[in-house]
Parts: structure tokens; sequence; C-alpha cells
């Protein structure tokens, strides 16, 4: 059985990493991998009862991303729902080619920081409905806003699902992935678009303006009210996590629960059919539960090859291979795993490592420790490379309808450009540290 959990693992992989093809929703090959590798476990001769009790154990820490998930997708949704992002989409005016792609990446990189790389896509998205009217501009800055999405999510906890799993997981602590990581972050959006500035000019042809029916049932001082206390929300996370030292998902459903007592007041003299809109209730209807189940039946599968013994003698083999125990080792693991993520999805990729290798105090593998960091930043941007290897990636795929091979000509390179010049960062800034430790 040892052997067939990694062949019902690498087949619900890649289906999950052929959805488009297989016209397979991700979420119903990871639910079913994932229940199967534990019935193969079972089945291997493990013994019932102390199946049962590991598996009540990962359900623990995996019921703490899901509901973190879960707060962090509600809260992002009720804010849209109330039009709070248009305060922001709104003030872009520019017409120049240059600075509108300056201030779409900036604002999607320091967006995702807050919020996470996916809405923050979906959300420039529809700003750049309205801005740019021709196709393939709106493609390349689309291109463009998933890079960015991507730099922006891999330095905050709560930016990224990979960087919030190893949060949660305490690989990492808010302080020191922010500390570590922003630099190397910025470089990999600053990189392409140094490079796009040389080759980047006129001025963007804009669609015209059509007056759709505005959203009455919100005012503007709602709207901003909304925006405030989500984003204030979210930021609160972390801070609650630090000062109570309990999980952070607790900090997420404090945070939903005072939104959803908010607006609950803030809607309570306005007509039913409006109020159960715009309530949470009614948002729960928009949240991605297709989302929330694939991670679920991802950490099931991955957390049956940990218990069953398959992860930790994959990571004796990259050991073996590349001697992880140096940093020229640990370098060469974390880019090909960033670069890995680009083909398959980053999720999976990362809960696979996390079971592989122990947090290990004094060494490469501690907490905030080189290993975890360059871990959190490589998956979290490799992805971009391709356009089917982040959640961002797809969803703007799907949204602007932009072809795999397009992407690959046109944008590919862009992001090949900001990952390695953002690994390079990262290592030049851990040399410097190091020198300054040493004086």
């Amino acid at each position: 059985m040892y052997l067939l959990m990694i062949i019902v693992f690498i087949l619900g992989y890649a289906a999950i990493a052929f959805e488009h093809n297989l016209k397979i929703d991700k979420a119903a090959a990871a639910l079913v991998t994932g229940v199967l590798c534990w019935i193969l476990y079972v089945f291997g001769g493990a013994d019932i009862h102390q199946t049962e009790h590991e598996l009540i154990g990962h359900m623990g820490e995996i019921s703490s991303i899901l509901f973190f998930l879960l707060g962090a997708m509600t809260i992002v949704e009720t804010v849209d729902t109330h039009g709070g992002f248009n305060i922001i989409t709104d003030k872009i005016a520019t017409k120049n080619k240059l600075a509108a792609l300056w201030t779409i990446c900036l604002l999607t990189f320091f967006f995702s920081a807050i919020l996470d790389n996916l809405t923050t896509s979906i959300v420039m998205i529809s700003l750049l409905r309205k801005l740019i009217k021709d196709k393939q501009t709106r493609w390349l800055f689309a291109g463009m806003v998933i890079i960015s999405a991507n730099a922006g999510g891999a330095f905050s906890p709560i930016g990224d699902v990979t960087t919030t799993m190893l949060w949660i997981g305490g690989q990492i602590s808010v302080y020191h992935i922010i500390s570590s990581l922003f630099i190397p972050s910025i470089i990999t959006l600053l990189a392409p678009l140094l490079y796009l500035s040389w080759k980047l000019e006129g001025e963007i042809e804009q669609p015209e303006v059509i007056d759709s029916k505005k959203n009455q049932a919100v005012s503007k001082k709602e709207q901003s009210t909304i925006l405030t206390i989500g984003i204030l929300g979210l930021i609160f996370v972390p801070i609650f996590k630090t000062a109570t030292h309990l999980p952070p998902f607790m900090g997420m459903m404090f945070s939903l629960g005072i939104l959803w007592l908010v607006t609950d007041v803030m809607h309570r003299k306005k007509p039913f059919d409006i109020r159960r809109k715009l309530s949470v209730i009614g948002v729960f209807k928009k949240v991605d539960v297709a989302s929330v189940l694939f991670f679920l039946g991802i950490l099931l599968a991955v957390s049956s090859l940990q218990t069953g013994g398959q992860l930790n003698d994959m990571a004796s083999g990259l050991d073996k291979t590349f001697g992880t125990d140096s940093e020229t080792g640990i370098y060469i693991v974390g880019g090909l795993i960033g670069l890995l993520s680009a083909i398959v999805d980053n999720v999976p990729l990362v809960a696979a490592v996390m079971g592989m290798y122990e947090l290990v105090p004094g060494t490469f593998f501690a907490q905030d420790a080189l290993f975890w960091q360059f871990l959190a930043y490589c998956a979290g941007t490799g992805g971009s490379v391709l356009i089917i290897g982040s959640a961002a990636g797809v969803a703007v795929m799907g949204l602007e309808r932009i072809p795999f091979g397009w992407y690959l000509k046109k944008v590919s390179f862009l992001a090949l450009i900001g990952y390695a010049c953002g690994i390079l960062a990262y290592i030049l800034q851990a040399w410097i540290i190091s020198i300054s430790n040493s004086i």
C-alpha cells in the first residue's frame, strides 16, 4: 500500500494540474485523492484506533487553515458586495500607459499583502476592463497584475495561501517574514516593471463609459465604512495572534464577527431583500466553497503521506541529492520548488514540503530559518512563470480568456526575470545580514 498511496497521490495531483483539460473541478479530484490515500493507509495494516487518533490530530491543523481562509474570503466578499474597492480603483484616471502600469502594479502589490493575491487579481481585472479597451494591451497589464499579486502575497502572512499555511504551521512568524521577504518581493515586481519601462509607450485607449445602474442601496459613507472595517479586520489578525498567542483563525473569526455585527446594524432598517443581499449571510452564497474543499482534500492527502512515512523518505532523498544541510543546497531546492509550482499547484506542493521537514531549533529548519523563508518566497512567486501556476493566474486566465501560449510568449519571460532577481536579492540580503552580524 506504500507505493499505491504514492500512485494515487500522483494521479490526483495530475487531475488537479490538468483540470481545464479534463473538465473536472480540482476540488472533486482533491477530495477523492485525500480520502483514498487514508483508506489505502488503513488497508495497509495500520491500527485503526491509532489511525483515527492521527487523523483527528491532522484535522485540528487542517481546520484552523480552512476556517482562516473561510473568514478571510467572507470579509473580502462583504467589502466587494458593498462596492468598497471601487473607492480606490475609481481614483485611477491616467491615460499614459507607463504611469498606469506602475500605478496598477504597485496597487496590486500592496493590496495583495493586505487582502490576498487571488482576490486582488479579480478586483484589478475589473479595473482594467474599465480602463483599457485594446485587448492585447489589457492582457499585458493583466499578466503584470499576476506577477504583482503573487509578489505582494509572498511577503505577507495573509497574502498567499501557502504563506498562510507556513504561518499557521509555525514555520514562519509575522515580523520575520515581512522583514526578510519584502525586499526580494518588491524586486520581483520592479525588475519586470523596469524592463517594460524601456519598451512601453503611448496612451491607453479607454472604452466608452456606460452608465451602469449603481447600487443605490449602499451610500458612499457605507462603502467607506465597510472598506475600512474589512481592511482593519484583516490587519488585526496578526496583531491578535501576537497579543493573545491564540491561533490566527480565532482573530479572523473575531474580525468577521465584528463586520457581521456592523452590517446587520447598518442595514437593519432597509427592506428585507436588500438587507439579505448585503448581510454576511447573503455574502456566504458568493464565497468560493469549492476552493475551501480543495484545500481540505489536498491537506488530507498530504497528511496521509506524512503519516505513512513517504514524505520523510522523500526528504531523506533530497538531503542526499542536494544536501539541504547547506545554504547552497537549500537555495537549489527552494528555487526548484518555485519553478515546479508554476507547473503544479503550489498549495499541495508546500503542504508536502511542510510534511517532509520538521521544525528543528538551531538548524536551517527552525522557525523563521533560511529554508522556510526561502520556501515562502519561491512558492509564492515562482507560480507567475506560467499562467496556470497560481490561483491568481488561473483566475485572470478565466476572466480575460488569456491563452496559455500567449502568456508563455509575452509574460513568462518577465516573470522569470522577476523571480531570478528576487532570488538574487534574497541571497545578497542574507549575505549582508550575516556579515553585519559577524562584525
